[in-house]
C-alpha cells in the first residue's frame, strides 16, 4: 500500500514523500520513515514533531 506524508520544513515549504507500507502500518512509523528520507537529503532541516505532518493513503492508485 502507498502512504503519502507532507512534512514542513524550517524553509517553510511542505515536502511529500511517498511511503510504502502495509495497511496497518502505525503512523509514527510512516512519519519516522518519510523524515529519515528527507534528512538524508541536501533540503532544509523538517519539522521533527509528528503533529505537523498530514498523512494519508494512496486507496486504489497504480503506481
Amino acid at each position: 500500500m502507498c502512504w503519502m506524508v507532507a512534512l514542513l520544513a524550517q524553509d517553510g515549504q511542505q515536502y511529500v514523500y511517498r511511503v510504502y507500507a502495509p495497511r496497518d502500518a502505525l503512523p509514527g512509523d510512516l512519519f519516522w520513515a518519510a523524515f529519515h528520507c528527507h534528512d538524508e537529503s541536501a533540503r532544509p532541516r523538517a519539522c521533527d514533531l509528528f503533529d505537523s505532518a498530514e498523512i494519508w493513503a494512496l486507496e486504489g492508485q497504480r503506481i
